[in-house]
């Protein structure tokens, strides 16, 4: 299985060049506007085209290197999206809610894993136990409960190795333990996100269930990809291509990234030069 392709012509027909109302936006989004339309923003399509490749490229080497991946969106369009392509490809899921100290206080949580694993295997033995009606009721709503918030992480077992999310600014105390805990971590950034809390921005609309439904496939087959790699023993040397591959577009990025900074400081700078001419008339 190798690393999936997408086209302009699947980005248009998902909407992922919708961006949102022209007063919900973030500055730093600026450089993947592509303009305005009905004042609405639209993203820059040639913009996040390289950018979901190199988050493809990256997700596939990690799964490669074995790596564990949490996806996470607690919006309704996306939350049942989420879970299908994370069972999918045998990864981890957050979907209900994101609990704070998810990641950054996995002791306790780990503990309420396995209070919950405990209360289900009570409750399918409730005869054996002698529980009553009532307690297995009440043991029952507890579960639906934990269950709900955990049912995804259930098998974890500690920290993932990357992190996709869904909506970047309704999940900020997920991509804040992320860049706590250094975890890798791919974002989809409409423009009211500030796309430099992550590690993998890509820029597209975070509302549109056509639009997550294609992020995730894509998603998918690359973690499917790299497992493939992995257990065909091809892990070592196309993970490091890969990881290679990654970083050197990174830095095309970044220095790309780095001009445009410049060219904007220059260009306040003569503004500023300007108004204090002005101001000494």
């Amino acid at each position: 299985m190798a690393l999936p392709t997408f086209t302009m012509k699947q980005l248009m027909e998902a909407g992922v060049h919708f961006g949102h109302h022209t007063r919900r936006w973030n500055p730093l989004m600026t450089p993947y506007v592509y303009g305005v339309k009905d004042k609405i923003h639209i993203i820059n399509l040639n913009k996040t085209a390289p950018l979901l490749h190199r988050s493809l490229v990256a997700l596939e080497a990690i799964a490669a290197a074995g790596g564990k991946v949490l996806f996470v969106s607690t919006k309704h369009q996306a939350k049942d999206i989420v879970k299908d392509a994370a069972e999918r490809c045998g990864q981890f899921y957050v979907n209900n809610r994101w609990l704070g100290g998810m990641l950054t206080n996995w002791t306790t949580v780990s503990q309420s894993i396995r209070r919950l694993k405990k209360m289900e295997s009570d409750i399918e033995n409730a005869e054996k136990l002698g529980l009553t009606k009532k307690e297995v009721g009440v043991m029952t709503k507890e579960v639906e409960k934990l269950r709900g918030i955990f049912g995804g992480i259930l098998e974890m077992h500690g920290t993932p190795q990357a992190m996709i999310i869904i909506d970047m600014p309704r999940e900020m105390n997920a991509v804040k333990e992320a860049k706590n805990l250094d975890i890798p971590t791919i974002a989809i950034c409409d423009t009211n996100a500030n796309p430099e809390m992550v590690d993998y921005p890509v820029p597209g609309n975070d509302d549109a269930a056509s639009a997550a439904q294609l992020y995730c496939d894509l998603f998918v087959d690359a973690i499917l990809s790299g497992i493939e790699k992995r257990l065909g023993g091809a892990a070592g040397k196309k993970g490091e291509e890969s990881l290679a591959a990654a970083d050197k577009f990174e830095d095309g990025v970044k220095e790309k990234e780095a001009r445009i900074k410049s060219k904007t400081s220059e260009a306040r700078a003569e503004r500023r030069g300007k108004l204090a001419e002005k101001a000494d008339k």
